[in-house]
């Protein structure tokens, strides 16, 4: 019995630290807003890099304290681009200007996003929408949510009826990789009925768990830009794995986050 109660006290716990977070990505968010509007010029990598971190800090002055109070004693990861496992513990995981170079080129794909990881498990996560004043919110076990509306997979059943949608490759990536990106939506292109490509991946798996479109896949990636959205995906029923239908974990090359009934066909597709 005291178990039990042990377990129904940190879900309670848990869901109070969801609502929490997801008032401090929506803080975060309207910073951000503030600025979006007029397309930032750079004429240089050297000028995109300090015009990225100008909004990455305005949002990282506003989460940091407050993600730190709530978990003083978690660790914090808000680098984008790092990947692998996180050492034991608690970790926020935060990218604080989510398609940070859409926000700068005035574009509406950006979003703000913070996940708490236990023990290498994405535990909750909010990612906040400024522009539309939407928040997709995921607790494990309690099911995802748009803005307190349950959210569920597509129940498509057939690829050859399915809206698909992959990121791009980072521009620093490895060849190889870049590669297998391009014959990986050459694939699609057969197999899909819609193919999309753009950034940030994020965004894609935010309508994949709304039942949106119906598949979600990239080469590579980082947890800050997988891990909200994995949680989101599963947790409205969908199913996640590396592109060859292997579990997915943060180390996995690649990852696949579908509707149900279409997950075998796209991983055949993709397996090509």
């Amino acid at each position: 019995m005291s178990d039990m109660l042990q377990t129904i006290d940190a879900a309670a716990s848990d869901a109070d630290l969801l609502d929490q977070t997801a008032i401090a990505v929506r803080a975060a968010g309207s910073a951000l807003r503030e600025r979006f509007g007029e397309v930032v010029r750079y004429q240089s990598r050297e000028e995109l890099m300090g015009a990225l971190a100008v909004n990455d800090e305005m949002a990282l002055d506003i989460l940091r304290p407050r993600l730190s109070g709530l978990r003083p004693d978690a660790g914090w990861v808000e680098d984008e681009l790092d990947g692998g496992a996180l050492p034991p513990g608690e970790w926020w995981v935060v990218d604080p200007a989510e398609g940070n170079v859409n926000h700068l080129h005035a574009l509406p794909e950006w979003a703000v996003t913070a996940t708490l990881v236990r023990e290498n498990q994405p535990v909750l996560t909010a990612v906040h929408l400024p522009l539309t004043g939407e928040t997709y919110t995921a607790l494990t076990g309690a099911g995802a949510h748009l803005d307190g509306r349950p959210l569920h997979v597509s129940q498509t059943a057939d690829l050859g009826l399915s809206i698909v949608a992959t990121s791009q490759a980072r521009p620093d990536e490895d060849e190889t990789v870049v590669r297998r990106v391009g014959s990986s939506i050459t694939a699609m292109l057969f197999d899909a009925l819609v193919v999309r490509t753009a950034v940030p991946a994020t965004l894609h798996l935010l309508n994949v768990a709304a039942g949106r479109i119906d598949a979600f896949w990239q080469f590579a990636g980082a947890r800050a830009d997988l891990l909200p959205g994995a949680l989101l995906v599963t947790e409205a029923g969908g199913q996640i794995s590396d592109t060859q239908g292997r579990p997915w974990t943060p180390q996995s090359e690649s990852l696949l986050a579908a509707a149900p009934g279409v997950h075998d066909e796209a991983v055949a597709t993709l397996s090509r």
